[in-house]
């Protein structure tokens, strides 16, 4: 254990409220940072650098990051590199940025570096700086915790960013988008089962065929979906490994000896996910092919989606001069125009939804062709397509069930 002299650790909430700017410095120079925020010189020269649009990086990312930073304190301190006092600090600053505390502190754009360093930079200063008033540091001087040597230690962007990346997409999965479909897939099939005997005719080619019942026609829309479900599901295995321990190429260099192993079984006790680490960090650090893939499957759902909610607006169409065999809940108006007029707004959303995803899907697909040796740098586009995908299609799925499949 290092001998470093112990400071007092303050119990006070974590937070700055002086006004005006301080000065930071970097090893380009000195800068000022508004002194209420957490950043400090390297944050505030991406803010100029890469102002691009107004797509911030998502705060699910930098939730995650709050994990791999606080599972790396608690290995580097388990293994006598870190100060149990610095270890302490640096594990309240990340409690707070899971527990979302800390958002306002992380405003950078998605266009970056294809790295994400500056999203971990970003991560690694506001860590330091948060632990200041609690270990009666001044503010800028990277004193007692250093972003880098401390926050940092023992890892790379390029090794961080992809497994914050890892745990973001599964949590969001996990949380969010495979409960929503769940939810959706039942609905169906209980409506499904309700309709099981009214017979209706059926239609191929857009002509009409053969009769079937409703409920069959509807089974199919639950099979679907439960298919989507299960690949979506499958896809969580590729997320579950951890690129953490591979440093900045993938030979764990600067990392102590089984760092990799220790960081990946202390993030899955942090978030209770059955993460590993990569057997291989060239391939994990290289490539974004578990990214991809998870992403396809989303892609799959998105597809099964828009074949779901257009039936549904066409078999909903009139009511008196299409085909009419869907009633739809009438949600709120459908034009400024034609009083008492009803739209299927709930499906045209969906649709809408599901293009969106498929057109990012794309987008993933092309970023993760785009790998050169021992990196795939193009990242932050890909974390924010697949969150963002996952996002929509989650309300999506709960809006469903709740507007349009009473």
């Amino acid at each position: 254990m290092k001998s470093n002299p112990q400071p007092a650790l303050r119990d006070i909430p974590i937070g700055l409220s002086a006004n005006g700017f301080h000065r930071e410095t970097d090893s380009m120079g000195a800068v000022d940072v508004p002194a209420d925020r957490y950043w400090g010189a390297q944050t505030t020269r991406f803010l100029e650098h890469f102002s691009i649009g107004d797509d911030r990086m998502l705060k699910r990312i930098y939730l995650a990051n709050g994990n791999v930073k606080e599972a790396a304190a608690l290995v580097n301190v388990a293994s006598g590199r870190l100060s149990e006092w610095k270890a302490e600090a640096i594990v309240r600053a990340a409690d707070e940025a899971i527990a979302g505390k800390s958002d306002e502190h992380f405003p950078l754009y998605v266009w970056q570096t294809g790295s994400g360093t500056q999203s971990n930079m970003n991560v690694n200063e506001v860590m330091a700086t948060g632990t200041i008033p609690l270990l009666g540091g001044e503010v800028a001087s990277k004193t007692p915790v250093h972003p880098n040597d401390d926050v940092n230690m023992g890892q790379s962007s390029n090794d961080t960013f992809p497994t914050a990346m890892h745990i973001a997409s599964l949590l969001e999965l996990d949380e969010h988008l495979l409960p929503s479909i769940e939810a959706l897939a039942s609905r169906i099939e209980a409506k499904a089962a309700e309709w099981m005997k009214g017979v209706k005719i059926g239609r191929t080619h857009l002509q009409d065929a053969v009769p079937l019942t409703v409920g069959q026609e509807w089974s199919g829309y639950g099979q679907q979906l439960r298919d989507t479900l299960a690949r979506a599901r499958q896809s969580r295995t590729g997320l579950c490994e951890l690129a953490a321990g591979g440093t900045a190429v993938g030979t764990g260099l600067n990392a102590p000896p089984h760092f990799s192993d220790e960081i990946a079984t202390a993030i899955a006790k942090l978030t209770g996910r059955p993460f590993v680490t990569a057997p291989d960090k060239f391939a994990a650090q290289g490539s974004l092919d578990a990214m991809v893939a998870s992403m396809s499957s989303l892609r799959g759902l998105a597809v099964a989606l828009l074949k779901i909610a257009n039936d549904m607006r066409w078999l909903a169409s009139g009511p008196r001069c299409g085909l009419g065999e869907l009633k739809l809940p009438e949600n709120e108006p459908g034009s400024s125009i034609m009083p008492g007029k009803v739209n299927p707004t709930q499906c045209e959303a969906m649709v809408m939804v599901c293009i969106q995803v498929i057109g990012e899907d794309n987008a993933v697909a092309f970023a993760g062709s785009q790998g050169n040796f021992e990196l795939n740098a193009m990242r932050p586009v890909v974390i924010n397509d697949l969150l963002h995908s996952a996002s929509v299609l989650g309300e999506a799925c709960g809006n469903f069930p709740r507007f349009s499949v009473e």
